[in-house]
């Protein structure tokens, strides 16, 4: 009997002895062939459950056709005819529609410097946050003659948007990109009410000792120019801690200046805020802002009129109006007006509008209409004392009740007036003042009658979205 595990010669041959061995080749061969593809059947699924990352803008110099995610990265070539601008202008300039002008941080126009910038003009801000902002400053003393038509606008926007000479609107971003760059923001010597007396201030985020963020002074007819047929789109970025710039800032601007026919489309902080000053603004559209859409500070005296505000779904968007008074104890007389108007929701967000710390001014044939959220209070705030038996004390609902705080032909169905206060320790106060200031609060009057058809020229009317 031959040992185990030891073949019998004599019953085998040869031939069957190599023809075993190559079944047992063939099955080791077999078997790690199906292992290695299920190896790589299982290397398919994992990479197919894990997108690709990279930049899927095809124009972009470092595009990635096999990208399913965008990631931030693209970058894009400077083009034809870009002139780039930083820093302070040093004399007058006139920037022309054939050529695009990219903002390289901040570039200022300083006192006595008049830019002029041609109909169909195309501007373009670099990307970059806090002090690394791209904005377009007019300081205090210098000219901005922006004049153009609505066969030709003039246009503000990113170095990301892939629009180009002699177009009005881009195709690659849309109405929630935002925070792309920073602004325009338009300084000037008109009255204003800071806080502890003062009579001026300083944009949020610019160093006081830079000289040109200084607005406010004692001229209500001061001049920063002409600004009409102007987009501003795709900004409103962080440029200090806490501090963003909005799509249009206009702090301490005079009344002699003319703003016409201007849109902010897409911003991420406010479409355009006031700090006081005197200046009137007609047809103004801000259409997807990311926080409130007309915010008015330390006791703007002009009036708004033949304006629409459009809040937009998924970009945190906060109110259609915030109205501040006076800060201080300086220029505290003058009253906001804002008259003609559409203020509208389009989402779920949003209020339709917030007075505080002392509004004084006029609401007039303004439409708030939220029925997507089926209404948005009017928020006004009173203040109480706690230390004192809670005594009201100077606010909005005081300046309502005496007349200071007008609201006259509102059409807003289902929005009320709602008396609101920070001070927990007096909120058993709020229900008799609620009484008390909704007399003064009427939403069945005629309302606003501004045609959307006063804003074709706007990338929101050219992109069907009004």
């Amino acid at each position: 009997m031959p040992l185990k595990g030891i073949p019998n010669f004599a019953s085998e041959n040869r031939t069957e002895i190599k023809n075993r061995n190559k079944k047992k080749v063939i099955m080791k061969i077999t078997k790690t062939l199906m292992m290695l593809s299920a190896l790589i059947f299982t290397a398919g699924i994992l990479s197919s459950c894990k997108k690709e990352k990279g930049c899927t803008d095809p124009i972009a110099t470092n595009f990635n056709a096999d990208a399913e995610e965008d990631d931030g990265s693209c970058t894009y070539a400077q083009v034809a005819n870009t002139v780039t601008k930083s820093g302070i202008l040093s004399g007058n300039e006139t920037w022309t529609a054939d050529k695009i002008y990219l903002l390289d941080g901040r570039v200022v126009v300083p006192s006595g410097v008049t830019l002029t910038i041609n109909p169909g003009t195309i501007i373009k801000g670099k990307q970059g946050q806090e002090t690394n902002a791209s904005a377009l400053i007019v300081a205090r003393g210098g000219v901005l003659l922006a004049e153009g038509t609505a066969a030709n606008p003039i246009i503000l926007t990113s170095e990301l948007d892939n629009i180009q000479i002699g177009e009005k609107v881009g195709t690659n971003l849309s109405r929630t990109d935002n925070e792309k760059w920073g602004g325009l923001a338009i300084l000037g010597n008109a009255p204003v009410s800071t806080q502890s007396g003062d009579t001026e201030g300083n944009l949020e985020g610019i160093p006081a000792s830079e000289g040109y963020g200084a607005y406010g002074g004692t001229n209500v007819a001061d001049y920063s120019g002409i600004i009409k047929f102007v987009s501003v789109r795709h900004g409103g970025i962080s440029i200090g801690e806490g501090n963003e710039l909005n799509a249009i800032t206009l702090g301490g601007v005079g009344n002699a200046t003319v703003i016409e026919n201007v849109e902010v489309y897409a911003t991420l902080d406010d479409g355009i805020e006031c700090f006081g000053g005197s200046v009137n603004i007609d047809k103004a559209l801000v259409y997807y802002q990311g926080d409130d859409g007309i915010d008015l500070d330390q006791n703007y005296s002009g009036t708004i009129e033949n304006f629409i505000v459009i809040q937009g779904d998924g970009v945190g968007t906060d109110k259609g109006f915030e109205i501040d008074g006076p800060e201080g104890s300086t220029y505290t007389t003058g009253k906001f007006t804002l008259r003609n108007g559409l203020v509208k929701s389009e989402g779920a967000d949003g209020t339709a509008g917030d007075y505080k710390d002392k509004a004084q001014g006029t609401i007039e044939n303004v439409t708030f209409d939220y029925s997507s959220q089926g209404g948005s209070d009017q928020k006004v705030r009173a203040k109480y004392d706690a230390a004192n038996a809670c005594a009201p004390q100077t606010d909005a609902l005081t300046r309502l009740l005496s007349g200071d705080l007008v609201f006259t032909e509102i059409n807003a169905p289902n929005i009320n007036i709602l008396v609101y206060t920070s001070v927990v320790a007096c909120e058993s106060e709020v229900p008799a003042s609620q009484t008390a200031a909704e007399p003064f609060y009427s939403n069945n009057g005629a309302g606003g009658n501004v045609a959307t058809s006063i804003f074709s020229w706007t990338a929101a009317s050219l992109r069907g979205q009004l």
